[in-house]
Parts: C-alpha cells; sequence; structure tokens
C-alpha cells in the first residue's frame, strides 16, 4: 500500500515549490502588466506580446540562440550518443577513466570553460563570431547527452544485439534497429537538456561570441545596465510555457512506453 503524506510533509513540499515557481509567476503576470512600471498595475494587457515581436534587437538575438541551441543538440546529440555506445562497450578501466573524463566538462567552472574555449579560438585564429560560438555550446552539450545515454545503455540486454547479429543483421543495421531504439529515451532526454542548456548558457557565450553576435542571454545582460525592458517578461513567459509544454510531451511519451513494456 501507498503511504499517504503526513499534513507537515504536505506543507513542507507546497512550500518548496512556491518558493521555486512564485517569482516565474509574478514575471507572467507582470508580462500583461498595461504599465511600464514593475511596481504599479495598470491593468491587463497584450502590448508588450506585441512589442517583443516588433523589437529588432531582441528578435535577432532569439533567432540567433535557438539556431544554435538547436544545431548544437543535433550535432552533440550525434556525437555524445556514438561516444556513449564507445565507452559502453570500452573495457572496465577505459570506461571507467573515459566516464570520468566526460564529467569533468560539467564538473568544471563555466568561467574556466569559456576562457579556455577562447584561448583555443584564438590559437587557432578563428574569428569570434557564429562559428566559434555554436562550437563552444557543441563543446559543452556532448557531456550532458553522454550522462543521458548511459543509463538506458547500461538497462539494454546485452545479447540482443548478438541476436540480431546472428539472424543475418549487419551489425550497422542491428545498431539501428536494436540498440538505438532501446535508448531513445535517454537520446530525448539528451537532447531536450542539451537544447535548455544551450538556451541558458551566458558566461560560455560571453567569452566565445563576437561583435554582432549575440544571444539572449547577452542581450538581456547589455540590456540590464540600461534597465529591462517589459518586452523581456513577454519573452520569458513564452519560452517558460513552451519548456514545460516539451516537457508535459516527453513525461507523456516516456510513461506510455514504460506501459508498454509492462504489458
Amino acid at each position: 500500500m501507498k503511504k499517504k503524506l503526513s499534513p507537515l510533509s504536505l506543507i513542507y513540499s507546497l512550500l518548496i515549490f512556491v518558493f521555486l515557481y512564485a517569482p516565474i509567476a509574478v514575471l507572467i503576470i507582470y508580462s500583461f502588466n498595461a504599465s511600464k512600471s514593475r511596481g504599479t498595475w495598470g491593468g491587463f494587457s497584450l502590448k508588450w506580446y506585441a512589442e517583443l515581436f516588433s523589437n529588432k534587437d531582441i528578435m535577432q538575438a532569439l533567432i540567433t540562440t535557438l539556431s544554435i541551441a538547436v544545431i548544437s543538440a543535433v550535432v552533440s546529440v550525434v556525437i555524445g550518443t556514438a561516444a556513449a555506445v564507445g565507452i559502453y562497450y570500452s573495457r572496465r578501466r577505459t570506461k571507467a577513466l573515459l566516464t570520468g573524463i566526460s564529467n569533468i566538462p560539467m564538473i568544471n567552472a563555466d568561467i574556466v570553460t569559456g576562457i579556455s574555449l577562447l584561448l583555443l579560438f584564438i590559437f587557432l585564429k578563428l574569428d569570434l563570431g557564429y562559428v566559434t560560438l555554436l562550437l563552444s555550446h557543441i563543446t559543452f552539450n556532448i557531456p550532458y547527452v553522454i550522462l543521458s545515454v548511459m543509463p538506458k545503455l547500461r538497462q539494454l540486454d546485452k545479447n540482443a544485439f548478438e541476436a540480431a547479429i546472428d539472424l543475418g543483421a549487419t551489425p550497422l543495421r542491428a545498431f539501428f534497429s536494436v540498440i538505438i531504439p532501446e535508448i531513445s529515451p535517454g537520446i530525448v532526454t539528451g537532447a531536450i537538456l542539451a537544447f535548455t542548456m544551450s538556451i541558458d548558457d551566458f558566461v560560455i557565450s560571453f567569452f566565445t561570441t563576437g561583435g554582432g553576435v549575440s544571444t539572449l542571454s547577452i542581450e538581456i545582460y547589455t540590456m540590464a545596465k540600461r534597465g529591462i525592458k517589459p518586452e523581456i517578461n513577454a519573452l520569458s513567459a513564452i519560452m517558460f510555457l513552451v519548456v514545460m509544454t516539451l516537457l508535459l510531451i516527453v513525461n507523456i511519451r516516456s510513461s506510455k512506453v514504460e506501459k508498454k513494456k509492462e504489458r
């Protein structure tokens, strides 16, 4: 039988959720505020959403951010999944060593990674801009994909791949027909995580971008010196709802897959 939460545990859990989501709720509410001042409520209005799509600087930063996030997520998923499979089928000592190495970028401070990538690009004589920004995002996203895919590989039936080979499948076809479908939840999780981390990043992007190329985080940082515009509230509200929708879709899909496996 399932244990019921005590009233104290329930109150404690509710307080945690209030603490986490109250600032976001305030941001969404004030995105509909007709007044430009955050201290007064001027009535319900959608004008900041309208002005958001007419602000060229914010829209250009949004396009750059989304394109970097999508491309870096796709590339890092391909590289990270291949790396995870390679690590999984390595010898025990090699696996432990490679797993530890792949975890270092996630533990490492962003400012160290940003400066290191900046020095690397300068050494390679690459002009700072869109390409260097994309390369840096791919670099820090790969370890998160490996981390997401590895648990699914550990759950994989080790005999499934050999069985496919024995039935006449080529190693490549067995990989795409047997292994990829089994680890697909981890791949999807890694892709969403990479996409989110790319949108969220500021420090590494700040060091590896050049003039004329700005992400949302950099644009907001620049704007903060003059004062945050209300359009940012509208943009943040839209982004939050999109991310929540994606998470709900993934969770529903994962629950359906688990139910099918149980049946």
